[in-house]
């Protein structure tokens, strides 16, 4: 009979398997965290193609790629560049997307709390209408 972890222990001997014991404890040091929350969804926002919302963030970021699929006749614009290179991989977005959805599943009531999370739904949504656009024809994918 083997024994049954539950719980908080169960994570720690997971965490402890998976890490090889290299655990870093997090203390108190006056870190403030939302605005590390704040100052990463920004960045985020600073790799946004298309034509930009009235409320974004940051002034001196301009509308770009506004001809993204012109010569196949179809809209990409839209989406997040990959890191500020003109670039929108499919699967970095995806992943950032993914990620940003879980986080508001699981966070939301943290992410409400910090004023974010208005952000962050805007964000996903910014990067799923991309998506939706570059799969709106039957049998086609639109990648880079």
């Amino acid at each position: 009979m083997g024994v049954r972890l539950r719980g908080p222990t169960a994570i720690s001997v997971a965490c402890f398997a998976i890490f090889g014991g290299l655990f870093v404890p997090v203390m108190s040091t006056g870190f403030n965290y939302k605005d590390a929350l704040t100052k990463s969804l920004i960045f985020l926002e600073a790799q946004r193609s298309g034509k930009l919302p009235p409320n974004h963030r940051l002034s001196w970021r301009g509308d770009s790629a506004l001809e993204d699929g012109k010569l196949a006749n179809v809209d990409l614009v839209g989406g997040y560049y990959d890191a500020g290179d003109n670039v929108k991989y499919g699967l970095p977005m995806a992943f950032t997307v993914t990620t940003l959805s879980w986080a508001a599943i699981f966070y939301h009531r943290e992410l409400q709390v910090a004023g974010e999370l208005r952000n962050v739904q805007a964000a996903i949504k910014w990067g799923t209408d991309y998506f939706l656009k570059a799969s709106s024809k039957k049998n086609r994918l639109y990648v880079q």
